[in-house]
């Protein structure tokens, strides 16, 4: 699917902010697939798509959840916010014939990581966390360090948000948790 087909589909979606902040993360997408050999194309449609259900009604996420095995049910356990990102890539294939099993995963694991994040992941990952419109502390030395290393810059992410979540006194995915601690130990050589 082309680029601008996919903002089509993806526009009445979402509010007008939410939609800006799509493009920003398909810019920043395409500009972390470039510097880090990714596709660039496979990025900015995993960058569109990436938040393609996040107006959608709880009770209709959790519907599809609960009738698509390729959803852990636990994930219904944790704030809804957490649920838009399998969703949206469950209706880009149902929906759109989107087959692409690298973008689909881009979207599908945005909001939680998981252990052996593949590059486009990865980079959808922190497009999400360090587009331009966003400002939050820490922010700018994720930014800083994501110019030339993409894994380091996705951990500190997860470091972030987990942090972040901790201070809230949030329940936090299980899977946040691993991919925190598989990107600790890529970064380290795969050691402790």
């Amino acid at each position: 699917m082309d680029i601008e087909t996919a903002k089509s589909i993806v526009k009445p979606q979402l509010t007008n902010k939410r939609y800006e902040h799509t493009i920003r993360v398909a810019q920043t997408a395409a500009k972390l697939s470039q510097k880090f050999g990714g596709s660039k194309e496979k990025a900015e449609l995993a960058a569109i798509f990436h938040d393609y259900a996040k107006y959608q009604p709880p009770e209709e996420m959790k519907r599809w959840i609960l009738h698509s095995p390729q959803v852990p049910k636990d994930l219904l356990q944790f704030h809804h916010e957490l649920w838009h990102g399998p969703v949206a890539a469950l209706l880009m294939e149902r929906e759109h014939g989107i087959t692409d099993k690298d973008v689909l995963n881009a979207v599908f694991y945005h909001t939680t990581g998981r252990t052996g994040m593949t590059k486009l992941e990865l980079i959808i990952f922190l497009a999400d966390y360090i587009e331009p419109g966003r400002s939050f502390p820490g922010l700018d030395d994720v930014r800083q360090v994501a110019e030339t290393d993409l894994l380091k810059a996705a951990w500190m992410a997860s470091r972030n948000t987990i942090a972040y979540l901790l201070n809230k006194g949030n329940p936090i995915y299980p899977d946040t948790f691993y991919v925190y601690n598989d990107l600790t130990k890529r970064i380290n050589g795969g050691n402790n």
